[in-house]
């Protein structure tokens, strides 16, 4: 198979545009993840995905780009907003509610795949195919993605303050709920946009391993956010030209690539590696 075969085939040419504009949105909002140490709610977030997609399917009796991506957004917004909302309002703290909401939302969409009929395709959400994305949704992406980015540098400071000193934020005047409220809305669209690049299955590791890499090598904050972005898209470029090369699909290679580069940064770091301090010791 020739090596630049994969840049001469249309489909390609929009899985790596995909690549590249989730990847590094993704990536650069791992920076929030790794920082307020959240991963485990991620991953509660990305299985809430599930039961959108069987009830999107259960609602328009079809399995159409639209009404998965609508149903992914809805079940997200109900478990990740609802677990806010239950924690403020009662003595439940918020890692308890979202644990209750996503494994009964979990629960359901298991439940609800017995009226499913027969939707092979399923498999496509739950790991994604990213050489299936159409011009819309590289548009849907970039929006996302834009909102996303113009939203993280515009709030930047308050979000920080919020995440490390909330008495102190409050105290300046900053609106902690508003901000906790605006991260959680980020952090779910970051995961709906990559259920096209590894599904809702795989989409923890898009969101997570970015920024626990950049951690390993650098105590910078700014670069912690824009290292990370860079790394999800090359990241997610390379793994779709290893995808290709070797035929394997390409969203479990993303997750592989970025995990294998977090397992070079956790042995080799000059600062944080597992051989320097071996060394130190």
């Amino acid at each position: 198979m020739p090596v630049f075969a994969p840049f001469h085939d249309p489909f390609f040419q929009r899985a790596l545009l995909a690549g590249l504009l989730i990847g590094f949105t993704n990536g650069f909002f791992s920076g929030f993840v790794v920082l307020r140490r959240t991963a485990l709610s991620v991953s509660a977030l990305s299985h809430t995905m599930l039961p959108g997609i069987a009830l999107g399917i259960l609602i328009t009796g079809a399995l159409t780009q639209a009404n998965a991506f609508i149903g992914a957004l809805t079940a997200a917004l109900f478990v990740g907003l609802g677990s806010v909302v239950v924690s403020r309002s009662s003595r439940v703290d918020q890692g308890t509610a979202l644990a209750i909401l996503y494994t009964t939302a979990f629960a359901l969409g298991v439940a609800a795949l017995k009226y499913l009929g027969n939707y092979g395709d399923l498999q496509h959400w739950l790991f994604g195919d990213i050489r299936l994305v159409s011009s819309n949704d590289l548009w849907l992406a970039f929006a996302i993605g834009s909102f996303i980015l113009l939203g993280s540098c515009i709030f930047f400071r308050p979000l920080l303050l919020t995440l490390f000193e909330s008495s102190v934020a409050s105290a300046q005047g900053v609106p902690v709920r508003g901000m906790n409220y605006l991260l959680f809305l980020m952090l779910i669209l970051a995961l709906v946009t990559s259920l096209q690049a590894v599904g809702c299955v795989l989409s923890v590791g898009l969101l997570v391993a970015p920024g626990a890499t950049i951690s390993l090598i650098t105590n910078r904050t700014p670069v912690l956010f824009w290292g990370g972005g860079l790394l999800g898209a090359f990241g997610s470029v390379l793994a779709l030209l290893c995808a290709y090369w070797i035929d394997i699909p390409a969203g479990p290679a993303i997750v592989i690539v970025l995990g294998s580069a977090f397992l070079l940064a956790f042995v080799l770091s000059p600062k944080y590696g597992l051989l320097s301090g071996i060394r130190r010791r």
